[in-house]
C-alpha cells in the first residue's frame, strides 16, 4: 500500500522556511555503533549512553504546546531543571492536531517553535527523542482525520513527518525521530484510531482499522517505510524509531501486531517501553531480551509505577546487558519541591529523581 511520496508531499513545497542551524560549537552526531548493540558520538566514535527524561506534560497535566508559546520561560527552566539533574536525552511528544492545520497544510507557528525548541536543546547540550502524531488527548483530535481512510491518514502522517524533519534535518542536537508512541495493529476490525484511555490520556493508537487479509507484521513495515521514505526526503542522518508496547512479542496472548524480529530491519534502533512490576524483575528482563533482535535496544520509557524505586534500580542495572540507554519522566518538579510535598505522587517522582540523580552521578554522566 505505498504511495508516491512526491504526491504525499507537494503541498509542502511552498512552506520556505528556517530550520535548525548548525553551529561551531554544535554536538556531535549521535550514530549506531558498529557492533549495532548501542551508540557513538560522531566523528570521535565515543561510546555514547542515552539517560534521560520523557517530558510529555507538566504538573497539571498540560501538554507542551499547550503552553510552550505563552510561558517559554517554564518550558527553559524545565530543560535548565532536566540537564542539572543529569539528563542527556529529552523525548518530547508533538500532537498531529497541533501540527497539521488540515490534510495538506503543516502549521508554522507550530513547527517555528519547535525549531526554537531544538535551538534550546542545544543550548542545554540535551538531546532530544522528537516523538510525533501524538493523539493523547482526543478533544486536540482534528475531526478530519478520524474520518480519513488508511492510505490517506498514512499520507497526513507523512506529511508531519516530512515537515519536521525539514525544520531539524541540520541539527546534530536531535537523537531520533520516533514515529508514533505505542502503535498498534489490531487483528480483525476496529471502530475507533485511539486505544481505551489511561489516566485521560490516548497513549495506544491503531494505524488501520480493518487488518483484512494482511498479516499483522507486514501492516506494521508496510507503515513503519511509508514514513520513513518522507523523513528521508528531507533527512538522511537521523536516525528512525517507534516506540513499542512490552506486548509486542510474538508470544501467546495480547500482541501489538510490532513484531521486533520482523520489523527492526525497517528502524535504526529498536525502542520499549518497561514498567517492571514488584516481584518480576525477572520477567521484564526476559522481556527486554526479546527486543534485542541485532539492533540498540532503548528503554524509551520507564518509572517505579509499579514497583519500588529500589526494584527499578535493580532492573536499570541488570537491563544494561541488552539496553543502550533509559529515558524516565520529569514533570516540571525539582527534588527540592517534591520534598515539600506529602502528596504520594510527588513522592513516588521523589523516589525515581533520586535515583535518577544518583545513577547519572555514578556512570558520570
Amino acid at each position: 500500500m505505498r504511495r508516491t511520496i512526491a504526491i504525499a508531499i507537494l503541498p509542502l513545497i511552498v512552506l520556505a522556511v528556517p530550520t535548525a542551524q548548525a553551529h561551531a560549537d554544535e554536538m556531535p552526531l549521535i550514530a549506531v555503533s558498529k557492533d549495532k548493540k548501542g551508540f557513538v558520538l560522531e566523528p570521535s566514535g565515543k561510546p555514547f549512553t542515552l539517560w534521560g527524561f520523557n517530558y510529555d506534560h507538566d504538573t497539571q497535566g498540560r501538554l507542551l504546546e499547550d503552553y510552550w508559546d505563552k510561558e517559554w520561560p517554564t518550558v527553559e527552566a524545565h530543560f535548565s531543571q532536566m540537564k542539572k539533574l543529569g539528563a542527556n536525552v529529552v523525548r518530547i511528544h508533538l500532537q498531529l492536531g497541533k501540527f497539521m492545520e488540515a490534510a495538506d497544510r503543516p502549521n508554522a507557528k507550530a513547527l517555528d517553535r519547535l525549531t526554537k525548541l531544538v535551538g534550546l536543546a542545544a543550548k542545554e547540550r540535551l538531546y532530544l527523542d522528537l516523538t510525533g502524531l501524538g493523539c493523547y488527548h482526543k478533544k486536540d483530535v482534528p475531526p478530519w482525520y478520524d474520518k480519513l481512510t488508511e492510505g490517506d491518514r498514512w499520507d497526513v502522517q507523512a506529511r508531519f513527518w516530512h515537515a519536521v524533519a525539514g525544520r531539524c534535518a541540520d541539527s546534530p542536537t536531535v537523537f531520533c525521530y520516533d514515529l508514533m508512541n505505542e502503535p498498534v495493529v489490531p487483528g480483525g476490525k476496529g471502530k475507533d484510531w485511539l486505544g481505551p484511555p489511561f489516566g485521560g490520556n490516548h497513549f495506544v493508537q491503531f494505524i488501520t482499522l480493518d487488518q483484512k487479509d494482511r498479516p499483522r507484521p507486514d501492516i506494521a513495515r508496510q507503515w513503519i517505510q511509508h514514513l520513513t521514505a518522507a523523513i528521508r526526503e528531507k533527512d538522511k542522518r537521523h536516525l528512525i524509531t517507534v516506540g513499542l508496547v512490552d506486548w509486542s512479542l510474538d508470544r501467546p496472548g495480547l500482541t501489538s501486531g510490532f513484531v521486533p524480529v520482523k520489523i527492526a530491519a525497517d528502524l535504526d534502533l529498536v525502542s520499549v517501553h518497561l514498567y517492571p512490576k514488584t516481584g518480576k524483575i525477572g520477567e521484564a528482563l526476559d522481556t527486554l531480551a526479546g527486543f534485542a533482535v541485532g539492533k540498540p535496544v532503548l528503554i524509551e520509557e520507564t518509572f517505579p509505577l509499579a514497583c519500588s524505586p529500589k526494584e527499578l534500580e535493580e532492573f536499570i542495572d541488570e537491563s544494561k546487558k541488552h539496553a543502550a540507554g533509559w529515558i524516565g519522566f520529569y514533570w516540571g518538579k525539582t527534588p527540592v519541591e517534591l520534598r515539600r510535598s506529602n502528596e504520594i505522587g510527588d513522592q513516588l517522582t521523589l523516589g525515581w529523581l533520586e535515583l535518577f540523580e544518583r545513577k547519572a552521578k555514578e556512570t558520570g554522566r
